[in-house]
């Protein structure tokens, strides 16, 4: 039997990694050893107890107010007894966070093997977002094995010269989400009765903003455009669940103050699928929404100026509106008064996957991990 570590910190990478969990846990080939550094602890322990992973290692990084630095040395330091005690014959990573690039790096020093989940993203900025970018470069240079959500991204890594056990599968996160579905349909009244203030006989936009690179002015104008939106569109009604940063709770509840705005608290994970499930329509700037939503048939307006999701606005299922509250409202209205340009960017098939991304993993590492054996 082979050992695998799955190392993670936050809520999008344990909401991606779960399917891989729940079917390596679950296979007679693979011994399973979950990690996590709690970089964000709240929002983790919701997606934990949603998809009732027991993690056998909890670091508990996370500290108020606390910086990249900070958060880099503590997690790479704890990690090493971690894998002296696992012993892993393989790790899994996924995405960009600063708990990835620990992960990465702390394999590589202890020669062990690193899957990447949901690599070769790129923005060939630097500094956008930051600092998810360089660590995805960075990732990329240590990682064995190279999971793909899209063709792009396997492109990229081939033109950075990486071209061994990179191969193209889909993104997890529509895996997850499919397993999510499953579980909360089985209690759909505990979600619309959680829901009761929200009106929905209008059309709902579903609004995330979260994002360093949207501190200060970006973030401002953004509340500007979502305010203008729900003020002239009286069919409309905007749920927004802030982020916990006081550099968007506190702009956000000075500014979004219209009866058709509700600002509500961050959600977990199933309450946030069943609500962007019921919404038509999502602005955000959040890199898994732009993958997650298309799915749903839900059109998506990314509030950024740069996307490592070139797929979704290549496809269609995306469209990059920046900060600007004129473009944001523009593209809004759009959506809201054309029929056909909704239906078309509705119906549009979501290059991010179909849900099989797990088994095309299983099936890869299998015929990798015990050939010659």
């Amino acid at each position: 039997m082979k050992r695998i570590l799955f190392v993670f910190g936050t809520r999008p990478e344990a909401i991606k990694l779960a399917p891989l969990i729940k079917t390596f846990g679950a296979h007679i080939s693979f011994v399973v050893k979950v990690c996590v550094t709690a970089q964000h602890r709240e929002m983790l322990d919701q997606a934990l107890g949603f998809f009732d992973i027991v993690p056998d290692y909890d670091l508990n990084l996370m500290q108020a107010n606390q910086t990249l630095l900070q958060i880099t040395a503590r997690a790479l330091e704890s990690l090493e007894p971690v894998i002296n005690d696992a012993k892993p014959d393989l790790i899994f990573v996924q995405g960009d966070t600063t708990t990835v690039l620990v992960g990465a790096l702390a394999s590589y020093y202890k020669n062990i093997k690193v899957a990447h989940i949901e690599a070769g993203l790129r923005s060939f900025d630097k500094y956008s977002p930051f600092p998810e970018e360089m660590n995805r470069l960075l990732i990329s240079r240590l990682a064995d094995f190279h999971f793909t959500p899209t063709q792009g991204a396997l492109e990229n890594l081939l033109e950075e010269g990486i071209k061994t056990n990179v191969y193209n599968v889909g993104n997890t996160v529509i895996d997850a989400l499919q397993l999510g579905l499953s579980i909360i349909q089985k209690d759909e009244n505990t979600y619309s009765t959680f829901f009761k203030n929200i009106d929905f006989s209008k059309k709902i936009i579903l609004v995330t903003c979260h994002r360093r690179e949207s501190f200060g002015k970006p973030f401002q104008d953004i509340c500007k455009a979502l305010l203008r939106i729900a003020t002239e569109n009286e069919d409309v009604e905007l749920v927004y669940p802030v982020h916990l940063n006081p550099n968007i709770q506190d702009i956000a509840k000075k500014l979004l103050v219209h009866p058709r705005i509700k600002l509500i608290s961050p959600l977990d994970y199933p309450y946030f699928i069943w609500l962007m499930n019921k919404s038509y329509l999502v602005l955000t700037d959040s890199g898994g929404i732009q993958e997650e939503a298309p799915s749903l048939g839900k059109p998506v307006l990314v509030l950024r100026n740069v996307t490592e999701r070139t797929e979704g606005i290549a496809a269609g299922t995306a469209k990059l509106v920046g900060t600007d509250p004129e473009i944001i409202f523009s593209e809004t209205w759009t959506l809201l008064k054309n029929a056909n340009e909704y239906a078309r960017m509705s119906k549009a098939t979501n290059p991010y996957g179909d849900g099989t991304s797990t088994d095309k993993i299983l099936g890869i590492l299998m015929d990798d991990i015990f050939r010659g054996e």
